[in-house]
């Protein structure tokens, strides 16, 4: 292990939520969602506050108009009235006097409940307590229907009509009190409630308070008296009580679809995700059956991920084994060499002792330990060579022309003819270029050839590139090993078996390939490369 992969920083060890942890979140949260609007949702409790305002408003001024005629008709203009009210100028653009509903269910527009009724200073006037009498058959009948709760009150605030409160005094009421001025006025109290709730009724505000109303009665421009309603306005919460079969029937149906999704989430990304994360524990254990494809991958992200991660490390442990078996075969290559230099350093320095060899001798020995030093300083080349092509570092673009110019100089014993798309850009700079080209002369020289015939075609985003000479060529026997580290057949010539892998090296490393083809006379080499928009400057 090396000192950069020793430093290398560990991933800060602390709490961090699972993937599953993360999706039964979200899930709990949209399963929750309905809920928490219901609960939250004010708004749609207004409206519903507003409605049975407005409900109310309807019903008191069909009241107020009966009410209105009873009085114009039954009452002595001797009886005494309420507050004098101005009276309201109507125009032909506004020819309605509409009320609208302005309850909203906030805290500072609550009221307490509604304080009892209090005795009467003095009793209501017998004109009004027989109008009211006449009236409660019809107040009874609204209630039956509407249940909202009625109230006839005369000009001084004494209920006159009504199925509880006859004969007492509601005027400390502030919605009465100011009705019996001449203003209409709604108000929201908290309600108390003569039977138990549902226990589901208290997660609504709405569900305890209750709305009243006190809409004047305006006769000859006096107030004749006041219709006092009140009802409890809906609530969602009572419907879903009511409807609670059903409601545990939707919520059901709710679970069940979460559950199906947390589901299909375990099977296509937890589950495939946990296997990748084993298989990846077991790979850097060194156990290679675990390079295989994952039992179940979910989705196509997935399984491009696993496949590309699996390709990853097969690619490294291939160079694992590459690199162990390169290593083997350097060794072997070298030892050979030191061996010979070894033991023939060994003679010279004990004939210096006691001289017994004559000067040819001495050359001879030598002359191996010159050998074999130029052979150790060859294979070094190659291998730092091996090396480059392994891990090319240099970038850029060259024209196939430029490439082989160089050739010539270098290899003049060689007849270079060159044609075809020469001039086409190939996407690998001009020093490694000239490592491919030359290994490959330097092959040619190598086994007999005195001609090399490069032609170059482009075919699409590759340009390929044929490479004969007209040497010795390829034995059946050697066709499948030439491209071998280490393989020569000319090892007493001074030849490493180094050339074609560097060249075969250098061509995966820059996307391209090489390959053996067959020819009539000499070796063949196909080779393609991918080819750049511009060369390097």
């Amino acid at each position: 292990m090396t000192d950069a992969a020793r430093s290398a920083p560990a991933t800060p060890r602390k709490w961090r939520p699972s993937l599953s942890l993360i999706v039964f979140l979200v899930l709990a949260s949209v399963l929750s969602l309905p809920l928490f609007s219901l609960y939250f949702l004010k708004v749609y409790q207004n409206q519903l506050i507003q409605q049975t305002e407005s409900e109310l408003i309807a019903q008191s001024a069909a009241l107020a108009a009966v009410f209105r005629r009873e009085v114009e008709t039954a009452i002595p203009p001797a009886v005494a009235l309420g507050a004098r009210i101005p009276p309201v100028p109507a125009t032909p653009q506004e020819p309605y006097q509409p009320i609208w509903p302005r309850l909203e269910l906030a805290d500072a527009s609550v009221l307490p409940p509604r304080p009892e009724a209090r005795p009467p200073t003095a009793p209501a006037d017998p004109a009004f307590t027989a109008l009211g009498a006449r009236m409660m058959g019809d107040l009874a009948a609204t209630q039956n229907v509407t249940l909202a709760g009625f109230r006839l009150l005369d000009p001084n605030g004494i209920v006159i009509a009504g199925r509880e409160e006859v004969g007492r005094s509601l005027a400390h009421l502030e919605e009465v009190a100011d009705a019996l001025q001449g203003h209409f006025r709604s108000v929201l109290r908290v309600r108390i409630s003569k039977h138990d709730q549902p226990s589901l009724y208290s997660m609504s505000r709405g569900t305890g308070m209750r709305v009243f109303t006190a809409m004047p009665v305006i006769v000859r421009g006096q107030v004749a008296g006041v219709v006092y309603a009140s009802r409890t306005p809906s609530n969602v919460f009572k419907y879903l009580y009511e409807q609670r079969a059903k409601v545990a029937l939707a919520v059901l149906f709710m679970i069940v679809p979460t559950l199906l999704i947390g589901f299909l989430f375990h099977r296509t990304i937890t589950e495939p995700m946990r296997e990748l994360i084993e298989r990846t524990r077991l790979i850097g254990k060194g156990d290679r059956d675990a390079l295989r494809p994952l039992k179940r991958h979910g989705t196509s992200e997935f399984a491009r991920l696993s496949q590309s991660f699996l390709e990853m490390a097969r690619l490294l442990n291939t160079r694992s084994s590459f690199i162990s078996t390169f290593a083997t075969h350097v060794s072997h290559e070298l030892k050979s060499p030191l061996t010979s230099i070894q033991g023939a350093a060994e003679l010279l320095r004990d004939d210096v002792d006691a001289p017994s060899m004559d000067d040819e001798d001495r050359r001879k020995f030598l002359d191996n330990i010159i050998a074999d030093a130029e052979r150790l300083t060859t294979i070094s080349v190659r291998l730092r060579d091996f090396a480059r092509a392994e891990n090319p570092v240099a970038l850029g673009a060259v024209k196939l022309i430029d490439a082989i110019a160089g050739l010539r100089p270098a290899f003049a014993a060689l007849d270079i003819h060159a044609g075809g798309d020469l001039d086409t850009p190939i996407r690998i700079s001009g020093e490694n270029a000239a490592i491919i080209f030359s290994n490959l002369a330097d092959n040619a020289m190598r086994h007999g050839s005195t001609a090399l015939d490069i032609s170059a075609t482009r075919q699409g985003n590759l340009l390929l590139i044929k490479v004969a000479d007209n040497g010795e060529g390829v034995s059946p026997n050697n066709r499948t090993q030439i491209f071998d580290s280490f393989f020569t057949t000319r090892r007493e010539k001074g030849g490493t078996g180094m050339g074609l892998a560097i060249v075969r090296a250098m061509l995966d490393a820059h996307g391209g390939a090489i390959r053996l083809v067959d020819s009539a006379e000499g070796t063949a080499f196909e080779l393609t490369i991918p080819t750049a928009d511009e060369p390097a400057s």
